[in-house]
């Protein structure tokens, strides 16, 4: 095995093993036979047992995978990746006691990283997020979201997503960008007589549209919290939302059940994350909308949360549970899908194929890419990951450990190649 940059991935891969969950044969596998994909123009074009390959693509180059475990490229379906500063002063104060929402009131939390953000300009915001970008692709990520709101005013805004864009293109990677604008009342509207009504309408009358204008906006999302924006300021950026035909998601019953995750499936929301205090009447509702349930056990972890998400009333619901690293400088500064993975399993018992679901088909969902990641089929973008693994439950079972796997990212091969 040789490391490569980048190459095509176009060719025939075979002596491969697929978690048969996550993938959507042209030809079934018997018991023991090696799978093999074949992907031309960047594309899956085929996939099957190696010995049944249509005659029309016996001839391409081929890829000997080595008998590698193949699942979908990773998605990492909520991230806060772009950012100025750090904040592990307050991973001090929450332990010495300090509960999240003291650490906020205190000056610290969201609006830190607001301030350190709208110092930064974009060339520095880039050069900060390429390598948490990086670690995350190294372990196989080919699709992530990445959100705005560290900056609570237009040129910050257009900043954060602007940069996540490029980043997009330099890396060679899909981003899905998402407006969070409401994520903290900014500091000038702190404190005044209307100041969060006067910049919930900035909000949705100036900055959406603007940014919505000129590109930038995949979907929008709110933090719906005590500390945050009501249900009322909620429902009115959802509204501007709709108006402008944008997907919307929610940071949802994090930290008490506001109800959000009812309003947001009612304005068909891709997802609502965090949901620890989610009520049944929010699983229903849910439900009925097709929301996915965004399980963010860093944030969990880092806050030391002792009120776990319904997971078994999700399941029995049967809505979909995606797991994403809500990589964010205060409360959940990882970069490591494979641990949040493992984190759902010890923390929120998932099992193996939920949380591997979580991973891949179901993130890709909650991002509305449903129809391009997350699973291997013909017809999709070729994205999906070699590892060098024995069984699937090692990617759920490590922690602290990336496996040196082949990456094909869209139509590129990443990596370690074969």
């Amino acid at each position: 095995m040789t490391t490569s940059t980048s190459s095509s991935a176009d060719g025939l891969w075979h002596h491969l093993r697929l978690v048969p969950e996550l993938a959507v044969l042209d030809q079934p596998l018997a018991d023991g036979d090696a799978a093999c994909i074949v992907v031309q123009d960047g594309a899956v074009q085929w996939t099957g047992p190696e010995a049944s390959v249509p005659a029309a693509y016996a001839q391409l180059p081929r890829h000997d995978g080595r008998g590698a475990l193949v699942t979908p490229g990773l998605v990492d379906c909520h991230t806060h990746l772009v950012y100025g500063g750090l904040r592990a002063n307050e991973f001090a104060m929450r332990l010495a006691g300090a509960t999240y929402e003291e650490v906020a009131k205190a000056g610290g939390g969201i609006v830190s990283s607001v301030r350190a953000t709208r110092e930064a300009s974009e060339d520095e915001l880039f050069a900060l997020a390429a390598p948490r970008l990086q670690s995350l692709l190294d372990e196989g990520v080919c699709a992530i979201e990445i959100k705005s709101g560290y900056g609570l005013a237009l040129e910050h805004e257009r900043k954060q997503l602007r940069v996540a864009r490029r980043l997009g293109e330099a890396f060679g990677v899909t981003v899905r960008t998402t407006f969070l604008g409401a994520h903290a009342l900014p500091p000038e509207y702190a404190g005044k007589p209307g100041g969060s009504q006067d910049y919930t309408d900035l909000v949705c009358n100036e900055m959406l549209p603007a940014l919505t204008a000129e590109g930038l906006v995949d979907a929008v999302d709110v933090f719906c919290e005590r500390i945050a924006f009501t249900l009322a300021e909620t429902e009115q950026v959802f509204q501007a939302a709709q108006k402008l035909g944008i997907p919307v998601k929610l940071h949802a019953e994090q930290l008490s059940d506001m109800g959000g995750s009812a309003l947001a499936a009612r304005y068909g929301a891709l997802s609502c994350d965090h949901i620890e205090h989610l009520s049944a009447d929010g699983i229903a509702a849910m439900k009925a909308a097709g929301t996915v349930a965004v399980l963010l056990p860093g944030a969990y972890y880092t806050l030391r949360d002792t009120h776990l998400p319904p997971i078994a009333q999700l399941r029995a619901a049967g809505v979909p549970m995606a797991v994403s690293t809500d990589h964010n400088p205060g409360t959940s500064p990882a970069l490591s899908l494979l641990l949040m993975a493992n984190m759902a399993c010890t923390l929120f018992r998932l099992t193996v194929p939920e949380a591997l679901a979580g991973i891949t088909t179901h993130a890709a969902r909650a991002l509305g890419l449903q129809d391009s990641h997350g699973l291997i089929a013909s017809g999709r973008p070729a994205n999906f990951v070699l590892w060098p693994l024995a069984d699937a439950a090692e990617l759920a079972y490590w922690f602290g450990h990336k496996p040196a796997c082949t990456i094909v990212r869209q139509g590129r091969i990443h990596g370690v190649q074969p």
